[in-house]
């Protein structure tokens, strides 16, 4: 198999006009009454071809616009890319996350090896530069981002690795870049492992193997601990939802837990977290059999539990003073004679019992165990994140995710971090007259609902096992996968999760509100 692009990522004390590279990478606004002053002295030595351009109407600074000037001897940089970055007035920190994913898809598809960006310097004193630095770094990572692991036969001769330098003349402000950077850089490697194994197909990554690669991120930190319940002993613990789930296939049912106690005193003041990940690395539908269009994508069904491990790989390398369980239930939901049916009863492992009304409500089923289980072991706070269900993607389309919960103040942490990472989340109802929906007549709850805010009685059930902890469910049906190709990004998972949970966890310990 090919490995992913390698993205080494840098900083350099340099004046942006002499800088030796591929591509330099610049910002310009649409509503820019003039040049600022680098592309006002790149201007000049490129004898007015920005200019021209502009004035031609080939270029406008539009958002999701490019345009490339040729170098000559006046310059280091082999070609400048023009970047529009909007209205500048509407610019924010996803501006620069975007613009910078923008400037490492184009490179890449100009196979140029080295990039200089100075994408920051257009935006002034209007952010907080270690802020700037950060969205760099994590834009870049996502912009680069190509998954041809099998493609053995390939005629575009892209390259196996890219370097690009966040370029900046002024040391202070280089600093304060270079630590932002440097957690952009690892949120973005982060994000790019999640979307690796969340595109490999069902008979690439099962349960077993979803495992296996917990275990191997727990290696890479002495601060991460990492066990797996097989099925032996998810019997003997009795989390009767897993192994229902997991029943009909060959691929027995996995569940990971990986532990984080960070090094020294953690500050008492801090909550224990509990990350909990929906990881079905296929889904048929079980006995409930899903539609054949589309049924391909069902190996995106994992993204919510690998999210969650991407996050803890992050977090381990960030070493950020907080302590946090990531708990991934894995199952694979197909058709067999073993398979669980419509109709079952199901022990789960809080006590309640489960009527099952549909084989294809399976996220409910493992996510429950693991809800419980995040409760035994005296989660202050948990969250569940989840491909849950086709009502939430009818209700926000694909641009955003679902966000239940049962605490308000939970809620507006993780909208200020949606804020922070670019990921979007809209806030949505799971009450009481939601969860009345989900009673049983012959078992204490039901796997599903009727047809109306599915996503809302999803959470409620949810909402069922989750003791006394403050909790936060969300629903990224529709925004793990990106089905076209844009400026900004490859076609397949979108490793939606990874920025938001790891922004969550850093204002968290930084103590925003």
């Amino acid at each position: 198999m090919k490995k992913i692009i390698d993205v080494k990522l840098k900083t350099r004390n340099v004046d942006f006009s002499d800088f030796k590279t591929d591509v330099l990478a610049v910002g310009i606004f649409s509503d820019a009454k003039k040049l600022d002053p680098l592309n006002a002295n790149l201007n000049k030595k490129l004898s007015g071809a920005i200019e021209r351009l502009i004035k031609l109407g080939d270029f406008k600074g539009k958002d999701k616009t490019s345009a490339i000037v040729y170098g000559n001897e006046k310059i280091g940089a082999k070609r400048v890319l023009l970047l529009g970055l909007g209205e500048k007035e509407k610019a924010t920190l996803d501006t620069i996350r975007r613009v910078s994913a923008f400037a490492a898809k184009k490179s890449i598809e100009m196979k140029a090896k080295t990039v200089g960006s100075a994408l920051h310097n257009a935006f002034g004193r209007r952010f907080d530069l270690s802020a700037v630095g950060r969205a760099c770094g994590e834009g870049i990572y996502f912009g680069s981002f190509i998954y041809d692991e099998f493609v053995t036969e390939s005629t575009d001769g892209r390259l196996d690795s890219l370097r690009v330098e966040l370029i900046e003349p002024d040391s202070e402000k280089l600093r304060r870049l270079k630590k932002g950077l440097a957690v952009g850089a690892t949120v973005g490697r982060a994000q790019s492992y999640v979307r690796t194994l969340a595109n490999r197909p069902g008979n690439v990554i099962y349960p077993a193997k979803l495992a296996a690669a917990a275990k191997e991120i727990a290696r890479s930190s002495k601060r991460l601990s990492c066990t797996v319940f097989n099925k032996k002993q998810l019997t003997e613990k009795g989390m009767g939802g897993v192994l229902a789930v997991g029943s009909g296939s060959q691929h027995e049912p996995r569940f990971i837990i990986l532990k984080y106690n960070p090094a020294g005193r953690v500050a008492s003041k801090l909550p224990v977290i509990g990350l909990v990940g929906k990881a079905i690395t296929f889904d048929s539908g079980g006995l409930s059999i899903k539609p054949a269009a589309n049924m391909d994508e069902m190996k995106l069904d994992k993204t919510g539990g690998i999210a969650v491990l991407g996050t803890m790989k992050a977090l381990a390398e960030l070493e950020l003073p907080v302590r946090v369980y990531g708990i991934v239930p894995s199952a694979e939901n197909l058709p067999s004679g073993s398979s669980y049916r419509p109709g079952d009863i199901i022990d789960t492992f809080s006590g309640k019992t489960v009527e099952v009304q549909n084989t294809d409500a399976e996220g409910r089923m493992i996510l429950c165990d693991a809800l419980a289980y995040a409760n035994k072991q005296k989660c202050d706070i948990i969250i569940d994140i989840a491909t849950l269900t086709g009502a939430c993607m009818v209700a926000l389309g694909k641009y955003m995710a679902g966000l239940m919960g049962n605490d308000d103040n939970l809620i507006k942490q993780l909208q200020k971090a949606s804020e922070d990472s670019g990921e979007k989340v809209w806030p949505m109802p799971s009450g009481d007259e939601y969860a009345e929906e989900m009673k049983s007549k012959i078992a204490d709850l039901k796997n599903i609902g009727s047809k109306w805010g599915g996503a809302c009685t999803a959470a409620a059930f949810l909402r069922q096992f989750i003791g006394d902890a403050k909790w936060a469910h969300l629903d990224i049906a529709g925004v793990d996968l990106i089905q076209n190709a844009s400026e900004f990004s490859a076609v397949g998972s979108s490793g939606f999760g990874v920025r938001l949970l790891t922004a969550y966890l850093i204002n968290l310990v930084d103590g925003k509100k």
